[in-house]
């Protein structure tokens, strides 16, 4: 069996509930459950793997998903989680733990091409967006004599959502790779103003960390 060929056939429903945010997930152990028959179907293979890496003094955990279908051929996927410098009620183990299992769905959710996301018009979708903006916490504003032009705010705003993403999804990915590929997703012109090219890298940014979270972070 091809991997394409798995992709289209696995079904993973979201099995786990979380109470606290009030929505559905998928763990890694669900995804596994369910690829396991396709890949006795041809003997297919899928090996599972991770490495403690150490990315500005920050511990993450590399998790790489290898599958091997009959015929040999080898399509790889990695995943990211960053360990919590502390967690209430954990040890160590439990927290490099999380951090597996966090890093290892990415994988597979790459792998198998899952999507976490939901559509914008179903229940669940509004229940995790409310659940978000519960979770943010509240800015406080500045005092009138010391409000920022709109375009200091989405610089500052940009530099930090570019931080996010940069801690977010690889050790490898430096602040100006990290631009370019924000350059290029938000569709920057020579033409744009510098507002309009910080107003378009700010929703481009607050986008890809939207699908990152959306797409793994429901383990909690």
């Amino acid at each position: 069996m091809t991997l394409l060929t798995v992709q289209m056939e696995l079904k993973a429903p979201k099995s786990q509930y979380n109470k606290f945010g009030g929505y559905n997930y998928r763990s890694t152990e669900d995804i596994l459950q369910a690829v396991k028959p396709l890949l006795k179907k041809d003997n297919d293979h899928l090996s599972l793997s991770d490495e403690p890496i150490v990315v500005d003094g920050w511990h993450y955990i590399k998790a790489t998903a290898t599958f091997t279908d009959k015929n040999d051929k080898t399509t790889v996927s990695t995943g990211y989680a960053r360990e919590a410098a502390n967690k209430k009620g954990m040890d160590d183990s439990q927290i490099t733990g999380t951090a597996s299992s966090y890093a290892r769905k990415y994988a597979l959710n790459g792998l198998f091409l899952i999507d976490d996301n939901k559509d914008a018009d179903t229940d669940e979708y509004h229940k995790q967006q409310r659940s978000s903006a519960w979770q943010q916490p509240t800015r406080k504003r500045p005092a009138p004599q010391k409000q920022m032009s709109q375009l200091q705010k989405n610089q500052q705003e940009y530099k930090k959502l570019r931080q996010q993403i940069i801690e977010s999804f690889s050790g490898d990915m430096t602040v100006d790779s990290a631009n370019k590929q924000i350059r290029q997703m938000a569709g920057i012109n020579n033409d744009d103003s510098i507002e309009v090219k910080y107003q378009k890298m700010v929703k481009t940014a607050k986008e890809i960390l939207n699908n990152y979270n959306n797409g793994g972070n429901k383990n909690d």
